[in-house]
Order: structure tokens, then sequence, then C-alpha cells
């Protein structure tokens, strides 16, 4: 059963049965016999007429007459369901094994001689008119990446994704991102890490878009310059821009009157995966790329409350799974979620659990009165009535909290490095541990050996609660300190499944 506060509604491809496109003019042929129709545009009016290409082009196509623009359309042998469509941005026929790839799977394809400002507009209205979708996909290369992210930014709503290849920008076009963030549109750039561009435009574009939550993937090609571009074999490419073509979602405004515990709070969609590297063997080019993003590893929507007042505070995130296990068990997690995923998060949101992170939104810190509301409006709507509470340092001891107050609602508690104080209380938490024990609630610590809050706290913690009678276990990290000790989620995720509401097979 998926989430139920939320609505995800599918923006995909029409599914309604539609004729393939007609363009009119000369017909020829383009790579692979499929069906190439050329046209110009008037630099003045926009008009688009018919063009007979110059017999010795081949594939390509030169400049027009002065005032006149090329346009040219490639037309699938059979056009997949709502005619999606790929936009070269730049540099015709240079690389086209992507292009004849996604013909052979039912794109058109498009492309005009120009930099992108009115003549694209005009060329992206006479091709929707003709029966395109309304959501190209976007192809540049080099010079091409100004033009599709010029475009792009300006037109949000009208990108499906964007491809880009050892790509340039213009300096608006970093100011732009958050528009095609907050319109879902994921991104792909493939690059040579001696690309001369790298460094300016493709790691800030990354580090830019993953920061504001959006979907971008990075395959480093080892070894190549700006030359060449793409991939020999397209599948990887084509395949991405197949599978993200209009797969954005949105969260149905309607569904805001069923929030009566959060009155004048919306919610903004964003994505939660791994920022870490893998290594991909790219056989044809006889080389490696390190690749990272949505394309290389699990991605999970993220839901972030937003309090539109004066100082923008933030209230909970959720992290939803693609598939909720059966009881819609949960964590409740006293700490904040970052843009880095954490393995044990990640770990458990691939087994089905939702992550709902609770809300900071006053000056003294976590409120109890807070939580308790979001504990009933989740399990109002389907989730589990016992959570797993986790927190991380300081958030071990809100956390702890929570839990001493409501053993009822409490499953079982995972903390890392916790220190076991909180902000909400006086009284060290070590001597409130009699409801937890009372009430059966297993606790795993991970901690590591070299941490200064070992001894006080979570030393202590465990013998002061197996002297009430309370089952408390201890993964001691070797050589660690307070930071990244849950490098292996495996043992955590057992006592989890093992300790939830739900136990998992």
């Amino acid at each position: 059963m998926r989430f139920l506060l939320f609505v995800l509604a599918a923006t995909s491809i029409a599914a309604s049965a539609q004729s393939q496109p007609v363009f009119t003019g000369e017909r020829t042929t383009w790579h692979e016999g499929f069906d190439r129709y050329d046209y110009l545009m008037d630099e003045l009016t926009l008009e688009i007429t018919p063009y007979k290409r110059p017999e010795d082009e081949k594939y390509g196509a030169r400049p027009a007459e002065r005032g006149k623009l090329r346009c040219v359309v490639i037309a699938p042998k059979k056009a997949a369901p709502g005619n999606p469509w790929s936009w070269r941005g730049y540099y015709w026929d240079h690389e086209p094994q992507t292009e004849i790839e996604l013909l052979k799977r039912g794109f058109h394809v498009a492309w005009i001689m120009d930099d992108a400002d009115r003549h694209w507009d005009a060329w992206y209205a006479w091709l929707v008119n003709h029966g395109l979708s309304p959501k190209p996909a976007f192809i540049g290369m080099s010079r091409g990446g100004i033009n599709e992210f010029v475009w792009g930014t300006m037109h949000p709503d009208k990108v499906a994704c964007i491809y880009a290849d050892n790509p340039a920008l213009r300096p608006e076009c970093f100011k732009g991102l958050e528009n095609l963030a907050k319109n879902d549109v994921p991104l792909l750039h493939v690059v040579g890490s001696y690309d001369f561009l790298l460094e300016k435009y493709t790691l800030p574009v990354e580090d830019i878009y993953h920061r504001l939550g959006g979907k971008i993937s990075l395959m480093i090609k080892e070894g190549p310059p700006h030359h060449p571009h793409s991939l020999r074999d397209p599948m990887l490419i084509a395949g991405w821009i197949e599978t993200n073509y209009n797969s954005g979602k949105d969260l149905d405004d309607s569904l805001y009157a069923k929030f009566p515990l959060l009155p004048a709070t919306k919610f903004i969609q964003s994505y939660y995966y791994s920022y870490a590297n893998k290594y991909l063997a790219v056989l044809p080019e006889s080389t490696y790329a390190t690749c990272r993003g949505p394309l290389f590893t699990d991605c999970y929507t993220r839901y972030d409350a937003y309090t539109p007042n004066w100082l923008g505070l933030t209230g909970m995130t959720i992290l939803a799974p693609d598939q909720p296990a059966p009881g819609n068990p949960w964590v409740f997690k006293a700490d904040r979620i970052g843009r880095t995923a954490e393995p044990v998060d990640l770990a458990l949101l691939a087994k089905g659990f939702y992550i709902v992170a609770a809300p900071v939104t006053e000056q003294p810190g976590p409120i109890a009165r807070q939580w308790d509301d979001i504990y009933r409006l989740l399990t109002s709507h389907g989730f589990a009535t016992k959570a797993i509470m986790e927190g991380r340092g300081a958030g071990g001891g809100e956390a702890y909290f929570w839990a001493i107050n409501n053993p009822e609602k409490v499953s079982a508690i995972y903390a890392e490095n916790p220190v076991l104080k909180s902000l909400q209380t006086k009284t060290p938490l070590a001597d409130t541990l009699g409801p937890l024990a009372n009430a059966h609630i297993p606790i795993l610590h991970l901690c590591g050996a070299e941490d200064p809050w070992y001894p006080a706290n979570t030393g202590q913690t465990q013998k002061r609660y197996k002297q009430l009678g309370g089952n408390m276990s201890v993964i001691l990290k070797k050589g660690a300190g307070h930071f990244d000790v849950a490098d292996d989620p495996a043992p955590v995720i057992t006592f989890i499944l093992n300790n939830s509401q739900h136990p998992q097979k």
C-alpha cells in the first residue's frame, strides 16, 4: 500500500492511441533508412516551408541562404505512444548513435540550425502542432549544452530530460537549474576526465542540482579529453532517455486538505540517493567510467513539508520506499535528513520502510508536541502504530526522550554514537530508562571505539538498561571515532527487521 498522504500521478507518455505525425515536403532517408524531412525557417517571419536539400549533403546539413535557418525532422518507422522526440542542441549528425537508437524505439528526432531563441520557440510550436509530445528530450554536445540549458531553464515545464555531453553553459543557466529541479527534469552528463569544460560546468551543475534535490547522473570516462563525444554503444544513454521521458511525479494539491495538524503546509518533492562513486567498464572504448547518481544507484522520492513563514522553516521530511512493506513500517528519525544518503536509511528503504524526520521549526529545537502530532497524523493514515526510533549523536538523545515518554508507540531504538541528553528535559536520560525496560523495547547502539561520547553514554546506558532487565546490544567499531561508523548496515538492518512491529521474512 502506497503512502496514503500522497497521490503520485505519473505524467507519463499519453496512453491514448495517437496516429503518427505527418510531415509534408520531400522525403529523403537518414541513417538505416529512416524518413528525413527538411525545412527552412524565415528568420524574420518565422514561416516554415519544405526544403529540398542538396544530394551531396549525405546525412548532414549545411547552412541555408542568408535569412533562412535549416530545420530537420527524422521520423521513426513506427512512433511510440505519445509521439516522444529528442531535440539535438547543436552539431547535427555528429555522433548520432543515440538518436539512431531512439528512432528504433519510436522517437522522432528534430534539430534547428540556430542558438536557443525565438526561432527555437517557433520550431517547438510547429513540431508540437504537428503532433509531437509537448515535452522533448534534449541532446546537447559541447556548445549544444548551452542551447539545451538556455531553452530548458526558460521553459522547464516543456522538458522531459536533458542529456549533456561535455557541455558548456551560460552563467544564467546556473540560476535556472532550480526551475528544472522544481519541474522534476532528470539530467545526465557524460564527460571525459580530461575535458577542459568538466570542472567549469559539469561538476558545478552536479553539485547544485544534487543540493536542489534533482535527479542528476554523471558518467566520467577515464582518459578522453573533449572528444570523442557520446558512447560508441548508445544503449545506456538511449535507455536513460526512454526511462526518464515524462517520468516525473506530481503531488496532488487537493490532498493538502487532509493535513489538519499541519495547516498552511505544503510538500516539496525531490529525491534521495547515494552520491558515492561506482565504476563501470566501457568496453567499446576500452576504458572505465566513474559513475554516480540515480542511473547507477537506487533513488527514492523525498517529501519536505514547507511552512511558508518569514523564516522559511521546514517541517517534517518523509522518504518513501518504492514498495512499502506490509503494515507500512516506519522509522521515526530524530536527525535532519541531508542530501547525502546514509547507508542504513537506504537499506531500510529497500526493505520497504518509510523514513520520517521530525520537524525543527521552533527556537528551542525539537518539540515533543510536534512529534506527537506527526505520529497521530501518520498512524491515522495507515502507518504502523509502533515506530523504530533512530538518532545519531545528539539526535540519539532526542529519540530516547520521545521513546521514554511514549514507550507504547515504539518497537525498537537504534542509535549511532548517541549522547544521552535532550533539549526537552534537564533530567539525565540514563536515569529515566524504566519505561523502556518495562515495555521490553530492544535497543542497539553502533559506536566508534574512539568516540569520546562512548564511555559515559553508551557504556553506562548499557549497564543500567541491563540492570533494569532491558535488552540492549552494542556494536563497537574498532579504530573509529564519532563519524561514519555505519559503513556496513547489515547488522543494523537485521536488528530492525527482527524488532519492527511487522517483522520481515
